[in-house]
């Protein structure tokens, strides 16, 4: 396993916009390092620092600062969505900063964290965290790691309206709080839940896309692995199974040569061996 990591974001979420303007920034020869990034990219330092952290957490870019194809699918001046519009791109970019892990939280939250617990409050989350790092034999301090689950929650919980005028407006420009993946339990302060339930705003051509990608799945997967496995559609998108169902079934009556079927009381998902998780992404943006 690689070595965890809870820091680089310099405290910041990230933003609506950064993943464009680092984009652009990046496609116009400029170099994060250079002292004149702060007045291109209109942010402070710390923030310059942060947008490059978030690109690469988002696999976007690669560790020489090079877009990735799926960067330039999405972000280029012609790409399919460079403002982050659609809500399927914004499932996308949560399954890639939680399959990348570059950002340790986001793996270790979804794939192993939620199967212990639904609800939870920080300091669940942290002596979770805690413990991962003295199984793998490595030391993170505590501010540190309660840093990263401050911006974890962050980019994914919807600001409260009754909270700071200057922090709702900061923390609306959240990347990933339209998911609504992780939310407040009511009447309980500092407890949050992540329910495995319906995502009616998820594209199913986005959960081919993730089938596709994961390099542990062949053509031929159980309904098992793709609730349950790390990485998997169930997981990752915390979907309930009657939910992955009716996405299984969507995805067999789109695409030609899909068939689900039960053999021997196994549920059985077969895809097209010719399909690739490109041309499910062009179909989706089309």
């Amino acid at each position: 396993m690689s070595k965890l990591s809870f820091s680089g974001h310099e405290s910041f979420q990230c933003r609506n916009l950064w993943l464009k303007k680092g984009f652009d920034f990046i496609n116009q020869n400029q170099n994060f390092n250079d002292d004149t990034a702060v007045v291109e990219l209109g942010v402070g330092k710390n923030m310059v620092t942060s947008i490059k952290y978030w690109l690469k957490a988002f696999d976007l870019i690669d560790e020489t600062e090079t877009t990735r194809d799926l960067a330039n699918i999405i972000l280029a001046r012609n790409g399919q969505d460079p403002y982050l519009e659609d809500i399927g791109t914004l499932w996308l970019l949560h399954y890639k900063l939680v399959t990348t892990n570059k950002a340790s939280i986001y793996n270790l939250f979804f794939n192993y964290f939620r199967k212990q617990r639904i609800e939870f409050s920080k300091e669940h989350l942290l002596n979770y965290l805690k413990s991962e790092c003295t199984h793998q034999d490595e030391t993170h301090s505590d501010k540190t790691i309660e840093t990263d689950i401050g911006v974890l929650l962050k980019n994914y919980i919807r600001p409260n309206i009754k909270s700071d005028s200057n922090e709702i407006e900061d923390n609306f420009s959240s990347l990933l709080i339209e998911l609504d993946l992780i939310k407040p339990i009511k009447d309980q302060k500092d407890w949050y839940e992540c329910r495995n339930e319906s995502r009616p705003s998820l594209p199913t051509e986005i959960i081919l896309f993730t089938i596709l990608e994961n390099d542990k799945f062949s053509n031929s997967v159980t309904f098992n692995h793709l609730l349950n496995d790390e990485n998997s559609p169930g997981v990752v998108f915390a979907l309930d199974a009657d939910s992955l169902v009716k996405y299984i079934l969507d995805i067999v009556n789109k695409f030609d040569g899909c068939t689900y079927k039960e053999d021997a009381g196994v549920r059985v998902l077969q895809l097209n061996s010719k399909l690739t998780s490109l041309e499910v992404l062009e179909n989706y943006y089309a």
